[in-house]
């Protein structure tokens, strides 16, 4: 028999748009990718000789479990440049993505039928984590016309003694919003108040156009933070990232880590270092050529006819409203693949509260962007 757990969970509906293109691709058909959150970019050079020179070296071996401590030193050092925090390196844990950082983080926390609170819409992978280890995903509508942002006043209705944590992802994916300062201290105010943890992922940091992003740990010291080198650095192949937790936490996910992962990559975490040392400059470049797709995008998904009524300004997602042309995303967003030839994550996949919207990732060249749009534009015209 399959195991419950291994049989209920949900697939990643993203996945399955970009497995069905890739099968498409295959048989000859041109597709063009809006659906995925991976960067175009090549990885920046410093980056990749600091891996060359790892393997020269013959820096192939396991690592502590922790991680490097050169890697844990720069982690901090990033923090209190970018946002005037002290964090030790005896709080940091360097792990094999983000996806691992996330299953460390709750399998310290949860026991059965603990309540971890996550917006709707959300990364889809929150609630499949919770529901893995045994806890309970609790979902609070977010809207629209407040930019997807949490209200505290709608937290407040769903704490009970088996809140144990509330997730927030600020620049947002599926969204591309940011969380005001003001909106993340009183969600910190309002954890420490009521004894539940803050998890703040924070792979999106640095990956923003307007605004200002902040850390949950300029308002608190008692929270868990997620982040990592992917979408930043274009490094979604290395498999690097990395948490911060209070210290009273790294021993049991040190040794969750010990059991289930041993160690991120020796080479990867290398890289992680030229990354957070060298590639500052390259970061920046890539978050202006961004940038100009985020506003072109924008502009023409509106001038299409979707509802963006709050622009997204962090990430390189904008979720836009086409419930005025098919209520069912997945139905949609897979005509749209069938007939327009384009890669596009329904709404669906993301909760409840995100049906009748589509994700478009501009983490593509502008040519494809715009040739994407122009096959879009035909198809509506066709309905």
């Amino acid at each position: 028999m399959i195991a419950n757990r291994a049989d209920r969970i949900k697939p990643f509906i993203v996945m399955e748009v970009l497995e069905k293109a890739q099968l498409m691709e295959k048989n000859g058909i041109s597709i063009i990718h809006l659906e995925v959150g991976e960067p175009d970019f090549e990885t920046p050079k410093c980056i990749k000789k600091a891996v060359k020179r790892a393997l020269e070296e013959g820096f192939t071996n396991y690592t502590h479990s922790l991680g490097l401590i050169e890697l844990r030193e720069a982690v901090c050092d990033n923090y209190y440049r970018k946002y005037n925090v002290k964090v030790k390196p005896d709080r940091v844990v360097i792990t094999s993505g983000t996806s691992p950082a996330i299953f460390l983080v709750l399998s310290s926390l949860l026991e059965k039928k603990d309540q971890v609170i996550i917006s709707d819409p959300n990364y889809p992978c929150y609630s499949n984590f919770i529901e893995f280890l045994s806890g309970d995903p609790i979902k609070i509508p977010v809207y629209e016309e407040d930019g997807f942002q949490f209200k505290t006043r709608e937290i407040e209705k769903k704490i009970n003694k088996k809140t144990k944590a509330l997730f927030i992802n600020s620049p947002s994916n599926p969204t591309g919003n940011i969380l005001s300062k003001t909106r993340m201290k009183e969600i910190a105010d309002l954890a420490e108040k009521n004894n539940f943890f803050v998890i703040s992922d924070e792979i999106y940091h640095g990956l923003v156009y307007k605004g200002t992003e902040h850390s949950i740990l300029e308002f608190t010291d008692t929270a868990f933070v997620l982040n990592g080198f992917s979408k930043l650095y274009a490094m979604t192949g290395f498999r690097l990232g990395y948490l911060i937790a209070p210290l009273k936490f790294i021993r049991p996910i040190q040794k969750i880590q010990q059991n289930f992962f041993i160690s991120a990559g020796s080479t990867s975490q290398a890289a992680g270092i030229a990354a957070l040392k060298e590639a500052e400059k390259d970061a920046r470049e890539m978050n202006h050529i961004y940038n100009q797709r985020r506003q072109y995008m924008v502009k023409r998904l509106k001038a299409l006819g979707f509802g963006i009524t709050v622009e997204p300004t962090g990430a390189f997602y904008v979720f836009a409203n086409a419930s005025h042309i098919l209520k069912d995303s997945y139905k949609l967003a897979f005509d749209i693949l069938e007939k327009a030839h384009v890669g596009v994550t329904p709404g669906i996949d993301f909760g409840q509260n995100g049906e009748g919207y589509l994700r478009f990732s501009y983490a593509n060249s502008l040519e494809n962007i715009k040739e994407g749009l122009n096959r879009i534009e035909t198809y509506l015209k066709r309905l």
